[in-house]
């Protein structure tokens, strides 16, 4: 590469840097535990998804433009890893992290595919203060196909990064990122459903009977009372940690170098999940998320397993 490429590249990598240190507050302490060259290759990555995220929940787009965006941003990317030139730091940034470790193109499709299942059907409205939000999925089944999709993938695109030989890492990756988006799922209950999207199963609300109307936001901004959500969130929590006992088995799998940042990315959700139990599963009023001591107290702690190489 030339040294005006190298400098671009440099830049570009900064760049996506940048959006991960704004945006992913849980991701972005378990990057600092990795080389260089694979915490640059995953804030690419993560930057990709931002920008895919950001237009699906654009609430001045019209579904219609949300998913056109979203294909214009999906052959963007196609271009850019087929070697077109681009001016986008971001893609400029991705196609070099494909090159590097080998990223499936076909991984980073089904990422945007996960965002595009986010994007309301033609004809419904953004939540009004009367509307009840919209149920997405019919039951866990459902619900699991779509956290494939929106996590599960970030889990196979982050291990080709991280490293591995053993084909059984795939499948454990895969339950790791249904554990997280589990997690994000309780705590962002509220948020979701003043967006008009309820993500907790309709079966799981019938057998504890709620329904979505409960979340309307008009409810939610009026005494409303979360204790009545505590069954189903507690049932969601305990899936989420089945999920999460498959990273034990996931992380003598990984290469050496990664293996920190793989504990504290597991430890960082995990210790949400617990603290959102702590608090009764009351997600309703401020946001439960671990305090900025707490994630640099593991991140130290897995630096240190790393230079200890003691994981």
């Amino acid at each position: 590469m030339s040294r005006t490429g190298t400098i671009q590249l440099t830049a570009a990598y900064s760049v996506c840097r940048g959006i991960t240190r704004s945006n992913a507050r849980n991701f972005y302490y378990a990057f600092l535990a990795l080389p260089s060259a694979k915490r640059d290759a995953l804030a690419a990555v993560y930057a990709f998804m931002r920008q895919a995220d950001d237009i699906s929940d654009d609430g001045a787009l019209a579904a219609d433009e949300k998913r056109a965006k979203l294909a214009a941003w999906q052959e963007q990317m196609h271009r850019a890893l087929a070697g077109e030139s681009t001016d986008d730091p971001v893609l400029f940034a991705l196609a070099d992290a494909h090159r590097r470790f080998d990223l499936r193109i076909e991984l980073l499709d089904q990422l945007i595919a996960g965002t595009v299942m986010d994007v309301k059907s033609a004809g419904e409205s953004p939540a009004s203060t009367q509307t009840a939000p919209a149920v997405l999925y019919r039951n866990f089944d459902e619900l699991a196909r779509y956290c494939y999709h929106v996590a599960s993938v970030v889990g196979l695109v982050t291990i080709r990064i991280f490293g591995y030989r053993d084909p059984a890492a795939e499948p454990l990756a895969e339950q790791c990122g249904i554990a997280f988006q589990l997690t994000n799922i309780i705590r962002d209950v509220k948020e979701d459903a003043l967006m008009g999207r309820v993500y907790l199963p309709a079966d799981d609300l019938a057998r504890f009977g709620r329904a979505a109307h409960e979340l309307a936001p008009q409810a939610l901004n009026n005494g409303f009372d979360g204790a009545r959500f505590r069954p189903v969130l507690e049932l969601e929590a305990e899936r989420a940690r089945e999920f999460y006992r498959a990273a034990e088995r996931l992380l003598p799998l990984i290469d050496d170098d990664s293996r920190p940042a793989l504990w504290v990315l597991v430890e960082i959700y995990r210790r949400l999940l617990e603290k959102i139990a702590a608090r009764q599963y009351n997600v309703f009023g401020e946001r439960v998320r671990l305090s900025t001591t707490e994630k640099v107290s593991l991140l130290a702690r897995g630096l240190w397993r790393r230079l200890t190489q003691f994981v």
